[in-house]
């Protein structure tokens, strides 16, 4: 009997724990906690955003009805109105994070606020670049949701339902259309994903399945290219590619231990001979001229309005890469080498990298 009380008591442990799927669960969040107050090395990492929660609780959300970002050029009224209100996405994430840090309710309802402020504003439209950008909102929304009324969760949850009903239904998504295999694509898939795990609503599991692996057979290319390289003869959009495919592989690898980061398309490709392809551009090995033979015209007139690191033949960053392989390290610990090689630092660390630490497959 004490040994089915103790199996009965484990079960609600690891049910309990897989709560939250996109964030940290709570023995996550228990870990962290330790870890930062152990380590000053974590401290730094997490010291950001502590110091934007705090700043957060003296301001007020500032939604947007529709974010406007994509295909509009910098200095547009329009992408710096939404790009100033999208700033909400970290500020939420930071007062979540620091809620779950330190238990402290202020930053709770302060977090609550900023979500219920979009809620109440933001309309789903379906592009996801521009809603891309709200990532951080719904992380900070898995981090804290079952600490929200339920009234105030029910209007967020309709929400973003109502961003992920959007991407499912995208026009960008629609056969045919070079968004429906491109960078765009792999936004959307992300931020289905997220929503769905956030919301635990099961509706979308294989909406997410089809989607992902469809996305994985036309995205990636045997050789360690992907679609979006080729195109824009640019790791600037090879990462952006792989950091959402890397996001939603993590959460789903949470939610049903399904390993899409090694998974091989029909062709053999896959998102880890993505990562890493790479690796020498990375380390300093080889070097790449960013947009050379780009066949987009935005690029060009990104270019021509003097947008950093568009010029044709600005040579790849390898500090611009370092997102993706902080999200690989999730799946495979040795990246951090390639990190490390790239910034010259073996102590570096991001808030990434102390995630993947603590959400440890």
């Amino acid at each position: 009997m004490k040994k089915f009380i103790c199996f009965l008591g484990l079960l609600a442990t690891a049910i309990c724990g897989k709560a939250q799927i996109i964030s940290l669960n709570k023995n996550e969040v228990a870990l962290m906690r330790k870890t930062i107050n152990r380590d000053v090395k974590y401290q730094k990492a997490f010291e950001p955003y502590q110091k934007a929660a705090e700043r957060a609780l003296t301001e007020t959300a500032n939604p947007i009805t529709e974010i406007l970002s994509q295909g509009i050029l910098a200095g547009d009224p329009r992408k710096t109105a939404s790009l100033k209100a999208v700033e909400d996405a970290y500020k939420s994430y930071a007062l979540a994070l620091a809620y779950r840090y330190s238990g402290k309710k202020e930053y709770l309802n302060k977090a609550t606020e900023f979500l219920m402020a979009w809620a109440k504003v933001n309309k789903a439209s379906g592009d996801p670049i521009n809603e891309t950008k709200l990532e951080d909102m719904v992380t900070a929304y898995d981090l804290v949701r079952n600490d929200i009324k339920p009234d105030d969760r029910a209007l967020i949850d309709d929400w973003m339902r109502s961003i992920a009903e959007a991407e499912v239904n995208s026009q960008s998504a629609k056969p045919g259309k070079g968004t429906a295999i491109n960078n765009w694509n792999s936004h959307r898939i992300k931020m289905i994903t997220l929503i769905a795990y956030t919301l635990h609503d099961s509706k979308y599991d294989n909406i997410i399945k089809d989607e992902l692996e469809k996305q994985l057979n036309v995205n990636l290319n045997p050789d360690g290219t992907t679609h979006d390289l080729i195109e824009r003869d640019a790791f600037h959009y090879h990462t952006y590619d792989l950091e959402p495919l890397l996001s939603a592989c993590i959460a789903i690898y949470r939610a049903t231990g399904k390993n899409y980061f090694i998974w091989q398309t029909a062709n053999g490709s896959s998102i880890k001979k993505c990562v890493d392809y790479m690796t020498p551009f990375m380390t300093g090995e080889k070097t790449h001229p960013e947009f050379v033979k780009s066949t987009v015209p935005f690029d060009q007139k990104r270019a021509k309005n003097n947008e950093k690191g568009y010029a044709p033949g600005t040579l790849f960053e390898p500090i611009n890469g370092i997102g993706v392989f902080s999200l690989a390290a999730y799946f495979q610990p040795d990246y951090l080498k390639v990190i490390y090689k790239a910034t010259q630092n073996n102590n570096y660390i991001n808030w990434r990298t102390a995630v993947d630490e603590f959400t440890a497959i």
